[in-house]
């Protein structure tokens, strides 16, 4: 059998749910595209879009939570492909204090969301 798809939403979970979304608006552009409220009040889901891709990524606030998530040694991360001025969009990261690692050889650069989750930065 063969299967085909295509990648729809990557989640993470987040402690507080506005500065998540506001940082994701300010340092990557991506804007709400929609929401899912437990009727238990239990827990938000926030799917944030690019607009572009169709590939969503999913803040999960649980209602509960109220210490940082521990993210372990995992190594795991986001890529995001900026277009424009990399230059000027990499000092734009740099001013808000976002960018946790560079690395000028292979031409990339990490910053960091509330929550330490990390995302890459490519050209």
């Amino acid at each position: 059998m063969e299967i085909k798809g295509k990648f729809d939403h990557f989640n993470i979970n987040v402690l507080d749910l506005d500065k998540s979304i506001d940082f994701y608006k300010k340092a990557l552009g991506l804007k709400e595209s929609h929401r899912k409220v437990a009727e238990d009040g239990s827990f938000i889901l926030v799917y944030l879009t690019d607009e572009r891709s169709g590939f969503l990524l999913e803040l999960t606030a649980l209602r509960d939570c109220e210490e940082p998530y521990d993210l372990g040694s995992n190594e795991s991360h986001l890529c995001f492909r900026v277009e424009g001025d990399y230059d000027d969009i990499r000092a734009y990261h740099r001013e808000n204090g976002w960018i946790c690692f560079e690395n000028d050889e292979m031409g990339l650069y990490f910053i960091h969301d509330p929550d330490d989750y990390w995302i890459e930065i490519l050209a």
